[in-house]
């Protein structure tokens, strides 16, 4: 069997109503659908590319979270836009982070050419140059869009943690902060009330109000504060603040029915990847928090894309492993669909991987031992095949992939090698000034553009220190028999805390006025 080369056409478009060949008849079976779908491409058999055998994904399987892969240069970034331009048609909204810049032209009509044409000619598409309506975000409002902010309060001591890259110890120091700062209605708005409180709470009146809760070493504390400060020298002060970003505003759809397409522009945040992947997690985990139960729907509320998946994951402790494979796995029934960006299946931890019923694989290269042992495995995810998949993997051309989605009834598709359609919108980054136009003339831009400071920790804890008097709030309670100070024995007293134990109940647990938490310590609102 010849499969197609990647610098050959694969031959014309087979004619409506020809006969397939028996296997690729199969596949092409297997993409039938009778409900709403995207419209990915055409089968590939043979050297031929057969337009009257589209290869397809239900609508109402896209809550069912995928995976887009594929090694740098085969099309993944084009292959994310094609989807969004075809949810949002169908009044899906999306979110796209776009870590190259690249993506912001979803908003304007593409550029008809010779290779546009040649490609809607090969699989049988009607394109039409076609903008959709979108949004802009920046991180902080560093780079151009609308400033997307979170309070510390609101990510959370496990995602900060992450972020920081803190072990065990001090990712457990870390929380105890954080439930002494809730107790004491210690509002963490920014780096700042978080520093003030690390440094009260190891000064001599914070020792003695930390004794009913256990203690934190000088070390720990040390490292915190250093880490901390190493972190706001790099521009994470800018993250962190108030008006905290609502999270649903990206469920909404424009005047015409079609929807919004929201694209976090990452460009000039791209030496910051921990930040940014773990500050998706975030929303992700916010929107977990907010949304209720829907169950299956017709159709999703939201398509969510991770761009640079593998950094979520690089270096993650288990727990936060284990919270984001249970987050993927409940927020389906609340609608959310998510997928993975990233170069090869194994960037992504196997509990998550099991959890992604739409696969998308672009062309991998197999140069060097790792690059055929990553081919290996990334065969090994795939259902049976009447492909030699090996062999496929490494000679697709650019705009095409692999292909196995979930079909009406929840069963896998065959797999399908797939000539894609081409995006009808721009494919590449708009113009900067009609960017920075389209910033400022959203409804959101007056809501979120200009930074608020309130009166948090910070100042609290500036005025108390000034008048010598005890923090304000309840008390923290009876004092334990003995208080170690050692980190070994600080660790036990913080599994055995109650905000730990609500941690690994997944529900946040109301201690005074102590902030309920999420899977990820993400704050309830």
């Amino acid at each position: 069997m010849t499969e197609p080369q990647p610098n050959n056409p694969a031959g014309s478009p087979a004619a409506p109503g020809s006969a397939l060949p028996a296997p690729a008849a199969e596949i092409a079976a297997g993409y039938a659908f009778t409900g709403p779908a995207l419209d990915l491409g055409a089968l590939l058999w043979e050297g031929d590319c057969h337009a009257d055998a589209p290869v397809r994904i239900p609508l109402g399987m896209l809550n069912r979270h995928g995976l887009v892969a594929g090694a740098t240069g085969t099309g993944k970034t084009k292959t994310l836009q094609l989807i969004a331009e075809q949810l949002s048609a169908q009044g899906v909204p999306v979110f796209l982070a776009d870590v190259k810049g690249d993506i912001s032209g979803v908003s304007a009509p593409g550029e008809p050419g010779d290779k546009v044409r040649q490609r809607a000619a090969e699989v049988g598409q009607n394109w039409t140059a076609t903008g959709f309506p979108a949004e802009f975000y920046a991180l902080g409002g560093i780079g151009p869009g609308i400033p997307l902010r979170a309070t510390v309060t609101s990510f959370g001591p496990v995602l900060l943690s992450k972020v920081l890259g803190l072990n065990t110890t001090q990712e457990q120091s870390l929380g105890l902060i954080f439930h002494y700062a809730d107790t004491k209605g210690l509002e963490l708005y920014d780096l700042k009330d978080l520093r003030a409180v690390i440094g009260f709470l190891t000064s001599a009146e914070g020792k003695e109000e930390l004794k009913g809760i256990g203690g934190i070493s000088t070390a720990t504390a040390g490292v915190l504060m250093r880490t901390l400060t190493a972190f706001e020298a790099q521009g994470a002060t800018d993250f962190f603040g108030e008006p905290e970003f609502d999270t649903s505003e990206l469920l909404r759809t424009a005047a015409d029915g079609r929807g919004l397409v929201s694209v976090l522009e990452l460009p000039a945040v791209q030496d910051k990847p921990q930040l940014f992947s773990t500050f998706l997690m975030w929303l992700l985990a916010d929107l977990f928090q907010d949304l209720p139960e829907v169950g299956d729907l017709d159709r999703p509320k939201l398509v969510f894309f991770f761009d640079e998946a593998h950094l979520l994951f690089n270096g993650a402790s288990k727990a936060f492993l284990d919270a984001i494979t249970q987050t993927v796995r409940l927020i389906r029934s609340k609608g959310v669909g998510v997928f993975f960006v990233t170069q090869t299946p194994k960037d992504v931890p196997g509990d998550v991987l099991a959890q992604l019923g739409n696969r998308v694989q672009h062309a991998l290269r197999a140069f060097t031992p790792d690059d055929a042992k990553a081919l290996r495995a990334t065969v090994s995810t795939f259902p049976h095949s009447a492909y030699d998949l090996g062999e496929l993997l490494t000679a697709l051309g650019t705009g095409e992939a692999v292909v196995t989605v979930l079909s009406e009834n929840g069963a896998p598709t065959p797999v399908a090698a797939t000539r894609l359609r081409a995006p009808e919108s721009l494919m590449g980054p708009i113009e900067g000034g009609a960017l920075d136009t389209a910033v400022t003339s959203s409804s959101l831009y007056g809501r979120y553009a200009e930074a608020v400071d309130r009166e948090s920790a910070f100042e609290k804890l500036a005025a108390a220190t000034e008048k010598a008097g005890p923090v304000p709030g309840p008390e923290p309670g009876p004092a334990p028999a003995k208080a170690s100070r050692e980190d070994a024995g600080i660790v036990e007293q913080v599994v055995q805390s109650g905000m730990f134990k609500s941690l690994a109940r997944s529900v946040g647990t109301q201690l005074g006025r102590e902030i309920s938490r999420s899977l990820f310590g993400v704050r309830k609102r």
